[in-house]
């Protein structure tokens, strides 16, 4: 289903239609599209729903973590010592999470942030840290729906869908993961660095590795999901849940 409904969406659009698809989901989901860079007629329901937002239009944190995502900051905390995460009362291993045992050690006693991005919101993807992006693994799964309903019934959901992560070198909080979790009808993850198609299964090594700076596009999702950043030791994030906007300081409250 989420494969022919992602073929429909990449569908072109008469303008006619396109101003009737649009405008139905804009007053459906009230999506504000004050800050989107051109609005109007869409070639498809696709360019419509990974819509660059204007230049200027989201201010950069001067904190050195900041929200990959705008959406809703659904959890923050700890990752213990044996490399596992709580969120809203679920467990998840690292490594479950990241695709490789290896990563999650290096990730132990770090923190984790995990921001929803409902079908209302912009969904592009965005660095939280500067570094240097080294790796890149698109990790097989299912498309649970991620919501309230699949969070309740599915157990570690964001560990079983499909997804993909990236990891950056940084000087200050060490080996960070941006993992952009798949969902039911969003099948398709892109990366910039890989051309900005979909993302195939397995393991790419940037090289040399990709200068990437804080608030930088990193990847989209073709509808919409969950992004959880986990950064390694001595750098707690602290913001509370509650609406967020990418460039948005995870540091502090």
């Amino acid at each position: 289903m989420s494969r022919a409904v992602g073929r429909l969406c990449e569908q072109p659009l008469p303008a006619a239609v396109s101003r009737a698809v649009t405008g139905a989901y804009i007053r459906a989901y009230g999506v504000d599209m004050q800050d989107v860079a051109e609005s109007g007629v869409y070639p498809s329901f696709d360019a419509f729903f990974t819509r660059p937002l204007r230049q200027g239009a989201r201010a950069i944190s001067s904190d050195s973590v900041v929200s990959p995502a705008d959406g809703r900051l659904v959890d923050a905390g700890v990752i213990d010592p044996r490399s596992e995460l709580v969120v809203k009362g679920r467990g998840y291993g690292v490594a479950e999470l990241v695709g490789d045992a290896a990563e999650a050690e290096r990730l132990a006693g770090g923190s984790f942030a995990v921001v929803y991005l409902s079908p209302r919101d912009y969904h592009r993807v965005h660095s939280p840290v500067d570094g240097e992006l080294s790796l890149i693994r698109g990790i097989p799964g299912d498309l649970y729906p991620v919501n309230a309903i699949g969070e309740q019934h599915v157990p570690k959901l964001f560990a079983r869908n499909q997804r993909v992560a990236l990891f950056l070198d940084t000087k200050s909080h060490g080996r960070v993961a941006v993992i952009l979790v798949g969902a039911m009808i969003v099948g398709r993850i892109s990366v910039v660095a890989l051309g900005g198609s979909e993302t195939p299964l397995g393991v790419f090594r940037v090289e040399p590795p990709r200068q990437i700076h804080r608030g930088d596009e990193i990847g989209m999702f073709h509808l919409g999901s969950t992004v959880v950043v986990l950064t390694g030791k001595g750098t707690p994030l602290a913001r509370r849940p509650g609406v967020v906007r990418y460039g948005e300081t995870l540091l502090s409250p």
